[in-house]
């Protein structure tokens, strides 16, 4: 078997974990808030951590040198996942998922101001491009205004791309074990203050506790998988393949939860999905592999 097909076998486990998470994230709304959700998904994702930390002898892969560095990374990923876990309750899942892959746009307009990189032709082309495709699916000027689902999703995508570029620099001395670490164990303090503020958390029950560890699981799966894959194939053939989970929520969308398929989604998702095909295509980069923590 080719490291290609290889990839593509482990981006299909990416996909199903993504999709799976949005399920479940959506089952669980009606019960749980979204502090409460990333909660208990931190809870789960600390314990997975321990344990292999543990048991495989790897504990001298955490360090708190970086601390501040991953307490601004990571209070920014909780916002974003936050923000997304709230857009799954407001607007059709396709939709989510279109203005979550303007994320890498995000960070080629942003990374010159974080990481002090150039603002290349091809990236200001396909954040400009990306742009219009979020405007054609939001539709400002449609009478209903931008909803808050829509401006929650957008939000979320730009959150994700500031955990992108404070991960790439993590990732200059820091493994990916360690990074997990500091990602669930600050998520799971986080959680804690902002589902206890009120002093009032709701505990799982049998109908939500299965779903929250598929979140939990399905959160570390999806990036072991998406590292994985990139780890045997460059990033312009890997993340073109993850861009299959667009119509696949959308047929799970329109199948199960009756949500339409409009035009401005479709020609808006494209739009997003070609200005990240651009920007791949002009900037293949092996530092560029190595960030896909977004939805952890």
């Amino acid at each position: 078997m080719t490291p290609t097909l290889r990839a593509a076998l482990w981006m299909t486990g990416a996909i199903a974990s993504f999709t799976a998470m949005a399920i479940a994230g959506r089952a669980v709304s009606h019960q749980l808030d979204t502090f409460e959700l990333m909660l208990y998904r931190s809870c789960v994702g600390f314990v997975i951590v321990l344990t292999i930390l543990t048991v495989g002898g790897r504990w001298a892969e955490v360090s708190a040198r970086n601390t501040p560095l991953h307490l601004v990374r990571n209070l920014a990923h909780f916002a974003g996942q936050n923000l997304w876990f709230f857009a799954l309750t407001a607007i059709p899942l396709a939709q989510v998922f279109a203005l979550e892959f303007t994320s890498p746009l995000w960070v080629a307009a942003l990374s010159p101001l974080v990481l002090g990189e150039r603002l290349t032709r091809p990236r200001a082309f396909s954040a400009a491009v990306g742009f219009v495709g979020i405007l054609i699916i939001a539709q400002p000027g449609s009478g209903g205004g931008l909803s808050v689902g829509l401006g929650a999703a957008a939000l979320s995508a730009v959150c994700f791309a500031f955990t992108a570029m404070f991960t790439r620099r993590l990732t200059r001395s820091e493994t990916t074990l360690g990074i997990l670490f500091w990602l669930t164990a600050t998520q799971l303090v986080f959680g804690l203050v902002t589902a206890g503020h009120d002093m009032d958390i709701s505990l799982p029950d049998r109908s939500t506790a299965p779903w929250l560890v598929l979140i939990g699981c399905a959160g570390l799966l999806a990036h072991a998988c998406l590292t994985t894959a990139l780890s045997l194939a460059p990033a312009s053939v890997v993340i073109p393949i993850d861009f299959t989970r667009l119509p696949l929520i959308a047929l799970i969308g329109a199948l199960f939860y009756d949500e339409p398929v409009g035009w401005a989604l479709i020609a808006g998702g494209g739009l997003i999905v070609l200005a990240n095909l651009v920007n791949l295509r002009a900037e293949a980069s092996p530092l560029r592999r190595k960030t896909g923590l977004h939805n952890l």
